[in-house]
């Protein structure tokens, strides 16, 4: 199993940035080819401190294999994906972990 988690921080000045992300998120990715698992949404509130509540938007895909998400980063779709996004997102961090 080959997981890819996505933080967004989106950008402050587009009150409506966190929907508009959503939404390409769900409109472009989840019918891309090796994915496994797939699962968006806002930041949920904690009353714990380790957990960070900077962010907007979490976004975690797993795969079968690496191999199969390295085939995700260059399909037409995960491309398009971030050209109609990229606007709206201040900061964005990737975790990829076996």
């Amino acid at each position: 199993m080959f997981s890819h988690v996505v933080i967004f921080w989106t950008d402050p000045s587009n009150p409506n940035a966190t929907d508009q992300v959503l939404a390409i998120v769900k409109k472009y990715l989840p019918s891309i080819p090796g994915i496994v698992s797939f699962h968006a949404g806002r930041m949920s509130h904690s009353h714990r401190s380790v957990v960070d509540q900077s962010y907007q938007i979490g976004l975690n895909i797993q795969f079968e294999t690496k191999q199969a998400q390295d085939a995700y980063q260059d399909h037409p779709r995960h491309l398009e994906f971030v050209e109609s996004g990229k606007g709206l997102w201040a900061k964005v961090v990737v975790y990829d972990f076996e």
